[in-house]
């Protein structure tokens, strides 16, 4: 959404700034409106442009001024008659972690409740780390709740956190104001955030391989690089491209390093797989699927599954059996 600007008659449109919804003060000094103080942040703003007099906003010196900076977004803004107060709608996002209890077949409240996103375990189940929401901060913790410890800090957002096999580092995807995302990693005891490789190409989805030396991600496609899917060794920044990964994306290494599992960029996300002995990808599920996750023995792998006009099922919780290929529906998340 843009801010508009143009003369009574219609003519000399242009754009002023990103934002919408705005509103002018009743003496005409202000255009009170709403925008992201901050495109990486969800979270949106009031902010007032000073009119100077003259027809073109591009060429004033006033810039506009910020009149609210959370913790909730601010919206629809609408000036009092006297113009000496704003009312606007105040809205805060939250997320609530659950989890599936199999037993009653029912997903209830886990961790607290507490507004976040990208829950990961470590290998030994002891640990859990992941971004509170909607601020993206990385945290880790064990299971319990106790020993909370913050690990990133505003202005970075954090997204999919993965634990490395020894638990001792969390590699996570991060990115800074409107910056590409890249890929990072930090000692879970807490730290400097070191950036694996710092590059204008967007990385994601970082998973580390079994031995903890190298970790694998997907990036931005171009001319030089028609294999998003690449590994990256930790110590020496090697890059190797995964043979035929070029329509692929959201890499998952197995536990045993025999596997990678990937998504088709194109719809409806098909699940595939790489073979490291025969170096070849295969089609392992041909619906709309999303969020793979091997399971910790190697033996499944997780997904949510989107809407099947075959079977006429909803959307759904999965999981394939990578032995003979069956698939199991785990549960309907149709009520969640």
């Amino acid at each position: 959404m843009a801010i508009m600007e143009a003369a009574e008659d219609g003519t000399k449109l242009h754009r002023v700034m990103g934002g919408c919804c705005g509103q002018w003060t009743s003496d005409g000094r202000f255009f009170v409106f709403q925008t992201r103080s901050d495109p990486a942040l969800l979270r949106i703003d009031l902010w007032a442009l000073p009119e100077d007099g003259r027809f073109s906003w591009r060429h004033r010196e006033g810039k506009p001024i910020q009149l609210t900076a959370g913790p909730f977004s601010f919206m629809s803004p609408l000036l009092s008659k006297d113009g000496k107060r704003i009312f606007a709608i105040g809205e805060s996002d939250r997320a609530e972690v659950i989890r599936y209890d199999s037993r009653s077949s029912q997903f209830v409240p886990y961790f607290s409740g507490i507004s976040a996103e990208g829950l990961a375990f470590s290998k030994d189940g002891h640990w859990v780390t992941y971004t509170s929401y909607p601020d993206g901060t990385l945290w880790r913790s064990k299971v319990d709740g106790s020993e909370r410890l913050q690990l990133t800090f505003p202005p970075l957002r954090v997204l999919l956190p993965r634990w490395s096999p020894d638990g001792k580092q969390i590699a996570f995807n991060a990115r800074v104001h409107d910056a590409p995302f890249n890929i990072y990693v930090i000692s879970s005891d807490g730290g400097q955030a070191q950036r694996i490789l710092p590059s204008e190409q967007t990385q994601v989805d970082a998973n580390w391989s079994p031995d903890g030396n190298s970790l694998v991600f997907g990036s931005d496609a171009d001319v030089k690089n028609k294999e998003p899917i690449q590994i990256v060794d930790i110590r020496s920044k090697r890059v190797l491209a995964l043979p035929g990964s070029n329509e692929f994306f959201s890499p998952r290494w197995s536990p045993d390093g025999r596997f990678i599992a990937a998504m088709t960029k194109e719809t409806a996300f098909k699940l595939m797989l790489f073979d490291y002995s025969s170096g070849k990808w295969t089609e392992v599920f041909g619906s709309q699927m999303t969020y793979p996750s091997w399971s910790h023995d190697g033996k499944y792998i997780y997904f949510q599954s989107w809407h099947d006009p075959v079977k006429h099922l909803g959307e759904r919780i999965v999981r394939l059996r990578l032995s003979d290929r069956k698939v199991e529906n785990i549960v309907d998340v149709k009520d969640v």
